[in-house]
């Protein structure tokens, strides 16, 4: 119990304590605020208030300094820029005329310091006739690029033209194979052929250069007849007077022309013969004569 008491009357002196000095702070403040009252009738400043102000006074002299001071230098860049006395021209340009951005009020900087050049794409061109050269220099640069174009288009043509006769060739080698097995076929191995033995006796009989010359001319005979059997059937279809106006324009291979007439029905042939020119067909009839 008695330790419950001592608690209680610390806490309770603690309170008193702290209100005691609550009330101190107070009362002197109130001594303060009736002392200014006083000072302030009596035209006085208290101690306190004398320290205050100054710190307050200081930052604003300095201030009222910094701007002073700016001004008189604003003044002063603006008396050497217009070389009042000839102070900025004489006296600062060769101090300061290397100095960056300080230099920019003095005097005439402007022509002392570099300025950016913009290049003129025509100002090489002194006088009408080198700018004449230099056009006919680059119309012969341009001749010699079309020249070079041209070249190539040509060789590339050269190219196209190899590359189609190839491509004939290669036709042209296909058919006769094609031709060839079928000869082999139709007339050597066929049912109705003559015994293959035969073929070998005469073959054998005759030179290898002559076998392989026959060889190749019966093949050729086959293709060529296949040819006219074809241009038969596309001729033999259209009117006398078209197929008759064709041929009169192939003047210059009757040959051709005549395999063809002579390889179509009777009919057919005297269909066309009598629509064409008088003189062609005259000299075909002559042709085809037994």
């Amino acid at each position: 119990m008695a330790d419950v008491a001592n608690a209680a009357d610390d806490k309770a002196a603690k309170k008193e304590a702290k209100k005691a000095e609550k009330e101190a702070k107070k009362a002197e403040k109130a001594a303060l605020k009736e002392r200014r009252k006083e000072a302030k009738a009596n035209g006085e400043t208290l101690p306190e208030d004398e320290e205050r102000l100054g710190i307050g006074g200081g930052i604003i002299m300095a201030f009222v300094v910094l701007l002073i001071l700016l001004i008189w230098l604003v003044i002063f860049a603006f008396l050497v820029k217009m070389d009042v006395g000839g102070f900025g021209s004489t006296v600062l340009f060769p101090v300061l005329k290397d100095v960056p951005y300080v230099n920019q009020i003095l005097p005439g900087i402007e022509d002392y310091l570099p300025q950016e050049v913009v290049e003129d794409e025509y100002s090489q061109y002194t006088t009408v006739e080198s700018a004449i050269d230099r056009i006919k220099e680059l119309e012969t640069q341009i001749e010699e690029m079309k020249a070079a174009g041209e070249s190539n288009s040509d060789y590339i043509a050269e190219l196209e033209t190899s590359a189609q006769e190839l491509a004939e060739y290669k036709a042209n080698q296909t058919a006769f194979e094609e031709t060839k097995e079928k000869f082999y076929e139709e007339v050597v191995f066929s049912e109705n052929a003559p015994d293959i033995n035969e073929y070998k006796t005469y073959y054998e009989s005759i030179e290898p250069e002559n076998a392989a010359a026959i060889y190749k001319q019966v093949v050729s005979q086959l293709q060529n007849d296949k040819e006219i059997e074809d241009y038969v059937k596309t001729y033999s279809s259209m009117k006398a007077k078209n197929a008759a106006s064709i041929f009169d324009a192939m003047t210059d291979d009757y040959d051709l022309v005549c395999q063809i007439l002579q390889a179509m029905d009777a009919s057919t042939r005297a269909s066309i013969l009598e629509a064409m020119d008088a003189s062609n067909a005259a000299v075909l009839t002559k042709m085809m004569e037994p």
